[in-house]
């Protein structure tokens, strides 16, 4: 999905330095560990299972696909749907430091 969400904010002006910056503040990836995870094709599952979550992830609230993030009972499509919403809310033009709660 990497590809997909880099494209998406490129389109919109947002930069692949942004997006790895998101996704270091949900998951605790640094650029190396995220690079690791790329090059090895980890899932999502795998991905999520070896992140430390961020404590304010839970402050990710809001609609994406027309479903209520925060509502979402599934722990690891919960963890995708953040991460979702950190890119739609980028690829909109919000400010990163709006972008990064807390």
């Amino acid at each position: 999905m990497y590809p997909h969400y880099q494209a998406k904010l490129e389109r919109k002006g947002r930069t692949k330095a942004e997006l790895d910056e998101a996704i270091e503040w949900l998951t605790g990836f640094d650029d190396e560990a995220l690079e690791r995870h790329l090059e090895a094709g980890t899932t999502f599952e795998e991905f999520f299972e070896q992140a430390t979550l961020n404590p304010n992830a839970t402050l990710i609230t809001g609609l994406v696909c027309g479903v209520r993030v925060e509502e979402v009972e599934d722990p690891l499509m919960r963890k995708i749907r953040y991460l979702d919403k950190l890119v739609d809310e980028l690829a909109r033009g919000k400010a990163m430091e709006k972008v990064l709660r807390g």
